[in-house]
C-alpha cells in the first residue's frame, strides 16, 4: 500500500513522463519483450514496474490529466473569442455614468453608518473578552500574593488596565461616526427596528459583563439612564393623559451664545444624578475606577443612548417584526432561510414582470460572462484563505482607517463647495463691468485687472441679461461608446435592444420630432440610435441689458467684450432649447475663474426667462439641482451635539 501511494503521487505529478519512459524503455530494449521475465523485470525502472502492476490506475490518472489540459485549452480559446474587454468596458462605463454627486451623497453616509455600527459590535465583543481577561488577571494576582506578599500588584494592575483600553477608544470613535452619519443617511435603507433590538441586546449584555465591585453605582446609573430616556417618549403618548407632558417639559431655556441653548427640565435632574454616579465610579479604589469601572460602563451607556435614538425612528410593528425575526433566527433558522428565499423569489418575479425579458436576460448574461471566466481561470483561489488573511490584521483598525479617510475626503469636498462663499451678494453686473471690464483694461491693463478682480471670487450673484446664443460643448454617451466597441453585428443588435429605432417616416402620421429624425434616417449608418442616453453640456452667451435713451443705443452699451459665458449642465436642456435670441433672462451664478478677462466663464446655477411665451418655456425659475452640503453638515453636527449633551444643552 505505501508503494501504491507513492506511485499515485508520482503519477499525479507528471503522468505523461511515466508513459514516455515506459514506451522508450521497450523501444530501446534490444533483448526483446519475449525474453525471460526475470531479465525484463531487471531492465525496467521502478516507475515502469508500477505501471505494469497497476494499469487501471494509470489509465484513470491519464484521463483526468487529459481532461484538465483540454479544459484549460478550451477556456483559453473561449476567452479569446468572447470580447471580455469590451464587456468589461461596457459595465465600467455604465457604472461610471451612474456615479453622480447625488449618488455619493446617498451612498457614503450609509457606508459610514454600517461600517461604524459593525465596528461598535466588534469592539463590544472584544470588551466582553477583556472582561474575562480581567477576572483571570485578578485570580492570577491573588494566587501570586500567596507566594510573594511583596509583589507590587497595584502597579501591575495599572499597567494591565491602561493596556486594555484600546477597544474602548475604538468603540468611542465608532460611536462618533455612527452618530454623525445617522441623521444624514436615508432612513429607508436603515432597518431601525432591527438595529434598535440589537442595541438593547448589547446594552443588557454589556451591563452584565461589568464588574460586581461597582454594582450599586452601575445599577443605579442604568436605571437613571433608562428613566431619562423613557421621558423622551412622553410626546408620543395621547393627549388624554393629564399632566403627563410635564415630565418632559422644559421649564427654562437660556441661550448660551448664538448656537447653544441651556435647558432645565426633569430629565436634566436625572442626568445630574447620573453624572454624580459617574464621579462615584471613578472615585473607587483611589480613582482607579476610571479605567476599572467608568470606562467599561461607557460601553453600556453608549449602547443605551443609541437604542433610545434609534427607537424614536422605529415603529411598533417594526419592533414586533424584528423580535419575531430574531427569535426565528435563533430557534428556527432553516424556516427563516426558506421564508427569506420565498420572499426574495416573489419580489424578483414582480420586478421581473415589470421589465422587458430580453433586456434582463442580455444584461445578466453580459455581467456574468467576465465574472464566470475570471472565477474559472482562478479556481485555485480560496475564500477561506481570504478570511484567514483578513483576521490576521485588526478589522476594527481597518474599518476606522477607511471611515476616517472617507470622512476627511467628504469634509474637504464640503469645505471646497460650500466654504468661504459670499451668498446673496449685492454686486451688480454694472459694478462688475466697471471694476473688471473694458474700462479697467484701458486704465491699466488686463493682467492687473485680473489680479484685482480675483478678490471678488466666490460671490453668488443674480443678474439680468440678453440671451444671445447657446451651443453644445460636449455630448457624453457612455452606453453608446461601449456599444461601438463591440463587433458590428452584436453592436447593431444591442443598439436596437437598448436604444430606439428610427421612425417609419409615414408622411400622413409623422410628428414634428419624427420629421426631424426622418431627415437623418437615410444618412445614418445604423438602423437604431441611443440618443436617449445623451448627456449634454451647454455654453450660453449673455450680454448686458441695453438701456434705450430716446430710442438710440450707444456702442458702449452694446459692447460684446462685456458679455459673459455660462456653462450649463444637461438639466437645463429643456429651458435652453426654448430660448430665442434677444430673450431677457435672469440667471444666478458664482463668480470664479478668469475674473477680469474677456468673456469670463461661470457655471449656471439658476435661470428664468422674463419675456418668453408660456408655450415656449415656463415662467418659473429653473434651479440647478444641487445637494445642500451646508444643511447636511449642520444637521449632522446638531444631531451629534444633542446626542452627547442633551438634555442640558441643545444646538440651534
Amino acid at each position: 500500500m505505501p508503494a501504491l501511494h507513492d506511485f499515485h503521487m508520482r503519477l499525479a505529478a507528471n503522468p505523461h513522463r511515466l508513459i514516455v519512459n515506459f514506451t522508450l524503455s521497450h523501444l530501446l530494449d534490444k533483448t526483446g519483450i519475449w525474453r525471460k521475465s526475470e531479465r525484463i523485470l531487471l531492465s525496467l525502472t521502478p516507475d515502469i514496474i508500477f505501471i505494469v502492476k497497476y494499469p487501471l490506475h494509470v489509465i484513470m490518472e491519464l484521463k483526468e490529466y487529459l481532461i484538465d489540459v483540454a479544459s484549460k485549452a478550451g477556456m483559453h480559446w473561449l476567452s479569446t473569442i468572447v470580447p471580455t474587454h469590451h464587456i468589461n468596458a461596457l459595465i465600467f462605463f455604465f457604472i461610471i455614468s451612474n456615479l453622480t454627486i447625488d449618488f455619493f451623497a446617498f451612498f457614503i453616509p450609509l457606508v459610514i453608518f454600517y461600517l461604524s455600527f459593525i465596528s461598535m459590535v466588534i469592539c463590544t465583543l472584544k470588551v466582553f473578552q477583556d472582561s474575562k481577561a480581567w477576572e483571570n488577571f485578578r485570580a492570577l494576582t491573588d494566587l501570586l500574593l500567596r507566594f510573594e506578599p511583596n509583589l507590587d500588584v497595584e502597579q501591575a494592575e495599572v499597567n494591565f488596565g491602561w493596556n486594555h483600553l484600546e477597544p474602548y477608544l475604538y468603540f468611542l470613535i465608532s460611536v462618533f461616526f455612527v452618530i454623525f452619519s445617522f441623521p444624514i443617511s436615508d432612513r429607508h435603507w436603515i432597518p431601525c427596528s432591527e438595529l434598535a433590538i440589537i442595541s438593547i441586546f448589547f446594552t443588557i449584555t454589556s451591563y452584565l459583563s461589568l464588574s460586581t465591585s461597582a454594582e450599586p453605582y452601575t445599577r443605579r446609573a442604568l436605571l437613571t439612564e433608562i428613566a431619562a430616556g423613557a421621558l423622551t417618549f412622553v410626546s408620543v403618548l395621547p393627549n388624554s393623559v393629564p399632566y403627563i407632558g410635564l415630565l418632559s417639559k422644559t421649564f427654562f431655556a437660556v441661550p448660551v451664545g448664538h448656537f447653544i441653548v441651556f435647558h432645565i427640565s426633569i430629565p436634566c435632574i436625572f442626568f445630574i444624578y447620573l453624572f454624580y454616579l459617574f464621579f462615584r465610579m471613578a472615585q473607587l479604589r483611589n480613582f482607579k475606577g476610571v479605567y476599572c469601572y467608568l470606562v467599561p460602563y461607557m460601553v453600556c451607556f453608549m449602547w443605551c443612548e443609541l437604542s433610545v435614538v434609534i427607537l424614536r425612528e422605529s415603529t411598533a410593528i417594526g419592533l414586533i417584526r424584528a423580535s419575531i425575526g430574531y427569535f426565528f433566527f435563533l430557534f428556527a433558522l432553516p424556516i427563516l432561510v426558506v421564508g427569506i428565499a420565498v420572499i426574495c423569489v416573489v419580489h424578483f418575479i414582480k420586478w421581473f414582470l415589470t421589465l422587458e425579458l430580453t433586456k434582463i436576460v442580455v444584461t445578466l448574461v453580459l455581467c456574468t460572462i467576465p465574472i464566470g471566466l475570471r472565477w474559472w481561470s482562478k479556481a485555485s483561489y480560496s475564500v477561506v484563505d481570504m478570511f484567514k488573511s483578513l483576521t490576521k490584521s485588526s478589522i476594527v483598525k481597518l474599518i476606522l482607517v477607511w471611515i476616517t479617510a472617507i470622512f476627511m475626503f467628504c469634509w474637504v469636498y464640503v469645505y471646497r463647495s460650500e466654504g468661504m462663499k459670499v451668498y446673496n451678494s449685492t454686486l451688480t453686473w454694472q459694478q462688475y463691468s466697471f471694476l473688471c471690464g473694458p474700462r479697467a483694461w484701458k486704465e491699466t491693463n488686463m493682467a492687473r485687472t485680473q489680479i484685482l478682480c480675483s478678490h471678488l471670487e466666490g460671490h453668488r450673484v443674480t443678474w439680468t441679461g440678453r440671451f444671445k446664443y447657446v451651443r453644445v460643448t460636449e455630448i457624453d454617451n457612455s452606453a453608446e461608446s461601449a456599444v461601438n466597441m463591440l463587433p458590428l453585428y452584436v453592436g447593431d443588435w444591442m443598439r436596437c435592444l437598448y436604444g430606439e429605432a428610427y421612425p417609419l417616416c409615414d408622411p400622413q402620421n409623422v410628428t414634428m420630432e419624427e420629421e426631424e429624425l426622418c431627415r437623418l434616417k437615410f444618412l445614418s449608418k445604423y438602423a437604431c440610435h441611443m440618443k436617449k442616453f445623451d448627456r449634454y453640456k451647454f455654453e450660453i452667451s449673455v450680454g448686458m441689458p441695453l438701456n434705450n435713451k430716446n430710442g438710440n443705443r450707444t456702442l458702449e452699451e452694446d459692447d460684446v467684450t462685456k458679455d459673459i459665458v455660462l456653462k450649463a449642465s444637461n438639466e437645463f436642456k429643456t429651458v435652453l432649447l426654448s430660448l430665442r435670441q434677444g430673450s431677457i433672462i435672469e440667471f444666478s451664478t458664482i463668480l470664479e475663474g478668469r475674473l477680469g478677462s474677456k468673456w469670463p466663464v461661470f457655471e449656471l446655477k439658476a435661470i428664468g426667462c422674463l419675456n418668453c411665451l408660456a408655450k415656449l418655456t415656463p415662467s418659473s425659475r429653473h434651479v440647478k439641482i444641487e445637494h445642500d452640503w451646508r444643511l447636511s453638515v449642520h444637521i449632522a453636527v446638531k444631531f451629534a451635539f444633542d446626542f452627547f449633551f442633551a438634555p442640558f444643552l441643545s444646538a440651534v
